[in-house]
């Protein structure tokens, strides 16, 4: 075992990627919890979150580059364009979960993502607004994060409300989590963040308008 690859096994971490899937760790490691304001990322882990409904995390990781294959690597304007036939042959391909109604979701989500664009001027200024900006910072103890929360009810019924689909609360406060908006790394993590000093603020919720 190299140097630092024993390192990076005594790190503490959250329990969900404290085994060792090699796959898990990176991902906590390198992405959960991270901001992110790009926007072909954020519409990839809006699209790998609907994608993971009825299955495990694990499954939709190994999948991820067959996803970003399908998908013309997650430029919305492209996958907007998937006709009926690409839709078909889509439900061929093992390389991602042959789910019609996600895969036609996907579709759908991509036009809904790109009228966000159109009226705000990106998805991630329409994301970011629910919270002015400023991550949610929870510091859960172990084994406390919740599956849902006001802010993920607020955000999936604006979703809904948009044309969105598989974006019901527990999948969008997971999306919250994968792309910073919220960050629920636990107490005893190495990534957990330091308590806030006084005069420092937690983001807040707040509707869009």
């Amino acid at each position: 075992m190299s140097t630092r690859t024993a390192a990076g096994a005594r790190k503490r971490r959250c329990a969900w990627a404290a085994g060792a899937d090699p796959d898990y760790v990176r991902y906590h490691d390198e992405e959960w919890g991270r901001p992110v304001h790009d926007e072909r990322r954020l519409f990839e882990m809006l699209t790998l979150e609907g994608a993971q409904a009825g299955l495990s995390w694990s499954t939709i990781l190994r999948k991820r580059a067959g996803y970003r294959r399908a998908f013309a690597r997650f430029d919305p304007r492209r996958v907007a364009r998937f006709d009926a036939r690409r839709r078909a042959a889509l439900l061929e391909d093992a390389a991602i979960v042959r789910n019609r109604l996600k895969i036609d979701s996907t579709v759908s989500n991509a036009r809904a993502f790109l009228a966000v664009q159109r009226e705000l001027g990106s998805f991630d200024r329409y994301l970011w607004a629910f919270v002015s900006g400023v991550p949610v910072v929870n510091r859960p103890r172990a084994g406390a994060v919740p599956a849902r929360t006001p802010l993920s009810d607020l955000v999936s019924r604006d979703l809904r409300k948009r044309g969105f689909r598989f974006v019901g609360t527990t999948i969008v406060y997971a999306f919250l989590q994968a792309v910073g908006v919220v960050n629920d790394h636990a107490q005893g993590c190495f990534l957990c963040p330091p308590l806030l000093r006084r005069g420092l603020r937690r983001g807040t919720a707040r509707r869009v308008r």
